[in-house]
């Protein structure tokens, strides 16, 4: 892997980001005001709000956008923290549609059909029709229909960019001998938290994995760990839009991330009995960009299943994190005797 090969990986990491910006931009504009609509209504019932998170979260490609709404809403006293919990959790669910989309990039076959699956095959044709569509609408629906198919095509583009750039690494033995630090799970925990956390969007570091796994050289026991931590980075973006926000928005973002470090504690435990006292032998081989989007979704909608009885407790640890302190103002203390100076305060 050469200097060109470091300036591809950057540059379709750079096409893969700006690609997601005008996929989801495009989205919440088509959406308008129906997302913050929709995430008011429904949210009595914690059932109803996780099929309206997942539902959001899979049009706009992106649970960052929906907790950063939820944190608003919650702030301005539309919502009540205890409605938001489902909301979060369909959220998470949602998001795996990204893994399953950018999987189809090592699609590899010689049957047409299978073909026509491939990014690469229809990523020009609809980036052609969302720029004519940019170009020639009128009407503002039709422009960000355009922007949708082109940020959609971009977004491929920088996906084939990032796999192409690190395949070379599968023949260098020192990328083999990086690589066998992650066998250490809470290293990889580490790695895919830091990572997520940077670049703000477990989409963009789920694509990352899943390119590199195009290389042959990242196993299920070095995936899972990561991905673990991805879920826990991508609360950052929470956290940084619960800062000046009231008591009760703040709550939000801890309760996203105790769902999400709930989750990855759990399977973190099963994944060390599993790797240590087991050892199963699938952990020893070789992960695809397709069973990173299984894994992916399998964990996200198991740690769901789990926490979401538990929703309640959810809510009792964030109120717990985030105590309610009502100061009361200072009472003016009045000397005895000094009976003028008390009558004056009292007209004041």
């Amino acid at each position: 892997m050469d200097f060109f090969s470091i300036i591809t990986l950057l540059g379709g990491l750079a096409f893969f980001l700006y690609g997601m910006s005008m996929l989801s931009g495009g989205l919440e504009r088509m959406a308008g005001g129906k997302l913050e609509t929709g995430l008011k209504k429904l949210t009595t019932n914690r059932f109803m709000g996780l099929l309206l998170g997942m539902g959001i979260t899979a049009a706009i490609q992106s649970s960052s956008a929906v907790t950063v709404m939820l944190v608003g809403l919650v702030n301005s006293g539309i919502m009540e923290l205890a409605g938001s919990v489902g909301i979060i959790m369909g959220s998470n669910v949602g998001t795996t549609i990204t893994a399953w989309m950018l999987s189809l990039v090592g699609i590899e076959s010689d049957n047409v059909f299978i073909k026509l699956l491939k990014p690469s095959s229809f990523s020009p044709i609809l980036a052609l029709i969302g720029v004519v569509m940019t170009m020639m609408a009128k009407s503002n629906k039709k422009k960000d229909v355009g922007y949708i198919l082109i940020g959609f095509a971009v977004l491929m583009y920088g996906m084939e960019f990032m796999s192409d750039a690190v395949e070379p690494l599968k023949d260098m033995p020192e990328f083999t001998s990086i690589l066998t630090a992650f066998t250490n799970p809470f290293l990889g925990i580490l790695t895919g938290m830091v990572l997520t956390a940077i670049i703000q969007s477990s989409s963009a570091s789920v694509g990352i994995l899943q390119a590199l796994s195009m290389t042959g050289g990242i196993t299920y026991g070095m995936a899972l760990p990561i991905i673990m931590g991805q879920n826990i980075g991508t609360c950052v973006t929470s956290l940084i839009s619960s800062i000046g926000v009231s008591k009760n928005a703040k709550r939000v973002a801890v309760v996203h991330v105790s769902f999400n470090l709930i989750g990855t504690i759990i399977f973190t435990a099963l994944y060390c009995v599993a790797h240590y006292m087991i050892e199963l032998p699938i952990l020893a081989e070789a992960i695809t960009p397709v069973n990173i989007a299984i894994i992916h979704s399998i964990f996200n909608i198991s740690t769901t299943i789990i926490l979401l009885p538990f929703s309640k407790v959810l809510v009792t640890i964030a109120n717990t994190v985030i105590k309610e302190t009502e100061e009361e103002p200072e009472k003016h203390k009045v000397p005895e005797g000094d009976h003028d100076l008390e009558e004056l305060l009292e007209l004041v």
